[in-house]
């Protein structure tokens, strides 16, 4: 009976060491990836606190011997010509970027509860349209568009931007938000009707505040979008007060010398509002696309 009891022991111990052994492993390989995955940013950072001088060493270093930020202070000032610049092109990227996503939950949210809810013929064909333009690449339709601004006198408008930032993200406001709707039981909206609700009410009173988690994942993935593009805003605007952070950021290279340290202070300031939005409203992303798109 001992013998017995001895065996089934050595076994539960040599199951829980395996078991240990792969959250051990796990952990490690998600510190690993982490690491990984943070290392640019962790070395902008470091960047952005070194001397010209130090920037340029070689081998570099890990960490300066005399941490500055002189490069952030040269960006907040509004009495230097850089601080103006980077201050405008910031604020450039912002109203585009806002813009682009009022825009694009205002437009995608009444488009995808049609193809939701309402059957009419050409659905699926029509469904199937607003995707095909994401299953190019964005770089082919750039000539097009711009000769498109041109004509009717958009190029070097914030409006080229966001009118073109929006045939980008409104196929996939849409495909996410469909996604939603169909989750939502239709049942709800009828209880809402009999009760005497319109149509309107019951998707306003009823629809809406279930798929906030959608919208908000919409918007925080139309506003990324609209605030990293580069490739669009650098060819439709051209003057230096109409430029984007993206675009601006290029005025740290010069034909003789690259500011390192401000490059990396440019590129690290960029990131916050992106980073600070995405912390703060993950939990709707997340939500929005298990719920949403994976069930779809």
């Amino acid at each position: 009976m001992s013998t017995i009891a001895e065996t089934t022991h050595r076994r539960l111990t040599h199951r829980r060491m395996r078991i240990d052994g792969w959250r051990w492993g796990g952990r490690i390989f998600l510190v690993f990836m982490l690491l990984y995955t943070a290392l640019p940013m962790i070395w902008m950072l470091i960047t952005s606190i070194k001397s010209g001088f130090a920037a340029m060493q070689f081998p570099p270093q890990w960490w300066p011997d005399q941490p500055t930020l002189d490069s952030y202070q040269k960006l907040l000032d509004p009495q230097n010509s850089v601080g103006q610049d980077f201050l405008r092109f910031f604020w450039n990227s912002l109203f585009v970027s806002t813009a682009t996503t009022i825009l694009s939950v205002i437009v995608a949210v009444p488009a995808a509860y049609a193809f939701s809810r309402f059957t009419f013929p050409g659905r699926n064909f029509l469904f199937f349209a607003v995707l095909l333009r994401n299953m190019f690449p964005a770089v082919i339709f750039l000539v097009p568009l711009f000769i498109l601004m041109r004509a009717v006198g958009l190029v070097n408008t914030h409006g080229s931007l966001v009118l073109t930032y929006l045939t980008f993200g409104l196929p996939l406001a849409i495909w996410l938000l469909k996604g939603f709707y169909d989750n939502i039981p239709v049942q709800l909206e009828q209880a809402a009707r009999i009760d005497g609700a319109t149509r309107f009410q019951a998707f306003l009173l009823i629809v809406m505040p279930l798929s906030a988690p959608g919208i908000i994942a919409t918007a925080i993935y139309s506003f990324i979008g609209a605030w990293n593009e580069y490739i669009y805003a650098y060819t439709f605007l051209s003057k230096n007060e109409q430029l984007t952070l993206p675009v601006g950021i290029q005025r740290f290279f010069s034909e003789n010398t690259t500011d390192f340290p401000g490059l990396m202070a440019a590129s690290f300031m960029m990131s916050v509002p992106v980073v600070v939005l995405f912390l703060v409203l993950q939990r709707y992303f997340v939500r929005a696309l298990t719920e949403g798109a994976v069930k779809h």
